[in-house]
C-alpha cells in the first residue's frame, strides 16, 4: 500500500522537458481517418507530449453517441506510433482496463462521472493492482474535494505511484460563462494539502466553447499547475461529441504557442522585492488572525449576556446592519461586494458557533439537542 506522499512527478514517467505537460486529441475517436488526420496535425506543432481520445463515452442521455469501442483503441494506438507519441485513454470499469492494458496504452484517465462512484473507482484500482500504469484522476462533477482525494487514494492504496489529478471544472446551477466553472480555490486547496500531486488542467471541459480555452489555459499556467489536456478535432463542427469545445489542430498549436510559461519555483534570493512584499502580507495576515481571535472572544461575552437575558443568538437586524456597513466600507477600500459578503458570512458563522458553545455550557446532551437551540456545524 502506497501513500499520497509516494506519488511521483510527471517528469518521472513522461518526456516533456521543461515546458508544461500537454495532452491533446479528439473528444471521441469517430473514424480511422479522423483520428489519423487529427493526430498528424497535433504532432506537427511539436507542443503536445501525449495523445488522448475517447472510445467509451459516458453520455447523459441514452441513444447519444457513446463511442466506437475497441476499434477506436486500435486507431489511436497506431496513430500514436506513427507520430511517436504515447497515448492515454479514459476507462470506466475493469473491462476497459483489461482492453487498454492488452493494447499497450501508456496511461489511463478516470472521468468525472466515474470519480463520483467509489465502487467504480475501487474496481478500476483493483484491476490495476500490480501494474505501474500512470493514472490521471479527473475531479468529480460536483465540487467535492474529499471525493476527489479519495479517488486518488484508492489508486495509491493499490500500489500505484504514477498518479495525477485533472482539474476540469465543476457543475453549477449558477449562471456562468463557463460550462464548468473552474472554482480555482478547490485545486489550490488540493495542492496545499498534497503539494506533490501533479495537477493537469482541462480547459476544454471548463470552457464549453473554443473562445475560452486560451485564457483558461493561461490562467492554469499562471497559477503554476503542471499541464493541460485540450480537445482537438480535424473538423470540430462535425464532431459527434462536444463539438463547441474542440479546436482544430492548427488552432490548438496557435494557442499553445501563445501561452506564457511562468517560473514554477520561487527563489527568494533572486526576487528580493517580492520577498519583501510577501513579508508585509504575512504581517497583515497575522494581525487579521489576532483581531479575529479578539472578536470571537467578545462574541463569547455577548453570548453570556444573551444567555443571561434570554435573548436569541441570531439578531437579524444587527446582522443586516453589519453587512451594510461592511459592504460600504469594503467598497471604499477597493473590495468587491461579493467578497465582503462571503467573508463576513464566515465570520458570522464562527461567531454564532462561539455563542452557541456558551449556551451549551452546563447543559445535558438532551438539552443541547433540544429544538430551541441552534445547531451549528463546526
Amino acid at each position: 500500500m502506497k501513500k499520497l506522499s509516494d506519488i511521483l512527478p510527471i517528469s518521472s514517467w513522461a518526456k516533456y522537458g521543461k515546458t508544461p505537460f500537454v495532452i491533446a486529441g479528439p473528444c471521441s475517436a469517430e473514424t480511422e481517418q479522423q483520428v489519423f488526420e487529427t493526430v498528424r496535425g497535433i504532432a506537427s506543432g511539436h507542443k503536445v507530449h501525449m495523445l488522448r481520445a475517447g472510445i467509451w463515452k459516458p453520455r447523459t442521455r441514452p441513444n447519444s453517441f457513446e463511442g466506437v469501442g475497441e476499434v477506436g483503441l486500435k486507431w489511436i494506438m497506431e496513430a500514436g506510433k506513427e507520430v511517436g507519441l504515447p497515448v492515454t485513454l479514459e476507462v470506466a470499469n475493469a473491462e476497459h482496463v483489461e482492453a487498454a492494458l492488452k493494447a499497450g496504452v501508456d496511461a489511463l484517465w478516470i472521468g468525472a462521472r466515474t470519480t463520483v462512484s467509489p465502487f467504480h473507482v475501487q474496481s478500476i484500482a483493483d484491476a490495476l493492482r500490480g501494474t505501474d500504469m500512470p493514472v490521471l484522476v479527473k475531479n468529480p462533477v460536483n465540487p467535492d474535494l474529499e471525493l476527489w482525494i479519495g479517488a486518488i487514494e484508492r489508486f495509491a492504496n493499490a500500489g500505484l505511484t504514477k498518479l495525477a489529478a485533472i482539474h476540469r471544472g465543476f457543475s453549477t446551477y449558477e449562471k456562468s460563462i463557463c460550462r464548468n466553472p473552474p472554482m480555482w480555490e478547490i485545486p489550490i486547496e488540493l495542492r496545499r494539502r498534497h503539494q506533490n500531486i501533479p495537477i493537469i488542467v482541462d480547459p476544454s471541459h471548463m470552457a464549453g466553447t473554443r473562445e475560452l480555452i486560451q485564457p483558461l489555459s493561461q490562467q492554469a499556467l499562471d497559477m503554476g499547475f503542471d499541464g493541460l489536456m485540450i480537445e482537438s478535432h480535424i473538423n470540430p463542427d462535425k464532431a459527434c461529441s462536444d463539438a463547441k469545445q474542440q479546436l482544430t489542430p492548427e488552432t490548438l498549436n496557435h494557442v499553445l504557442n501563445s501561452l506564457i510559461v511562468r517560473q514554477p519555483i520561487f527563489d527568494s534570493s533572486v526576487h528580493v522585492e517580492l520577498s519583501t512584499l510577501r513579508s508585509k502580507i504575512d504581517r497583515i495576515d497575522n494581525y487579521i488572525m489576532e483581531l479575529l481571535g479578539e472578536r470571537m472572544g467578545i462574541s463569547e461575552i455577548i453570548g453570556e449576556y444573551k444567555k443571561e437575558n434570554q435573548l436569541a443568538i441570531h439578531q437579524s437586524q444587527r446582522w443586516a446592519d453589519i453587512v451594510k456597513h461592511a459592504v460600504g466600507k469594503g467598497k471604499a477600500n477597493g473590495l468587491t461586494e461579493e467578497f465582503i459578503i462571503k467573508f463576513f458570512q464566515q465570520i458570522h458563522n464562527e461567531s454564532i458557533y462561539h455563542q452557541s458553545k456558551v449556551f451549551e455550557k452546563n447543559q445535558s446532551p438532551e438539552q443541547i439537542n433540544h429544538p430551541k437551540h441552534i445547531i451549528v456545524k463546526e
